[in-house]
């Protein structure tokens, strides 16, 4: 389940700085926009998103280089650098967020586990890379997904 309160959180944080949030989201499938947009008076900080589960639709739509796909793979932390980094460049928000994983159960392997998960959260003075290996079942790795970007959201702020 998606953590109500965290939800509240950063959505109370982003009407408060008045900034407005794009996702880029693979294994999360739109979870997180979902989330975001669940909360009344969201178009003050929601300004739109991406699900780009295929490798074509990163290239084309989040402009990730084949080159990178190709010498990382898409569940990268430097794939999901490139699609934070982009959908807030794309779209002209203050932050971006990007997920890229294995929800599960099948497509994992010894190298990349299934439950293994990055998530970018970008600003225009960095962007926040974090690693994660989770061990649910499919919902359960993305409702983990989901919670652990909103937590990365407000601790982008402590700094």
């Amino acid at each position: 389940m998606i953590d109500k309160n965290l939800l509240k959180n950063v959505s109370s944080l982003l009407k408060e700085k008045k900034l407005k949030v794009a996702t880029a989201e693979s294994c999360t499938g739109g979870l997180i926009a979902h989330s975001l947009t669940n909360i009344p008076g969201s178009s003050d900080y929601f300004d739109r998103a991406i699900v780009s589960y295929s490798n074509k639709s990163k290239t084309e739509l989040l402009e990730v280089p084949e080159d990178v796909l190709k010498k990382y793979g898409a569940v990268s932390k430097e794939v999901a650098k490139i699609m934070a980094e982009s959908i807030r460049i794309k779209s002209n928000v203050d932050i971006g967020i990007a997920t890229t994983g294995i929800a599960g159960p099948t497509g994992g392997t010894k190298e990349k586990p299934v439950g293994l998960v990055f998530i970018a959260i970008s600003n225009p003075r960095s962007t926040l890379i974090r690693r994660y290996l989770f061990s649910g079942n499919r919902l359960q790795n993305k409702y983990y997904t989901c919670n652990a970007a909103l937590k990365m959201i407000l601790e982008s702020f402590k700094k």
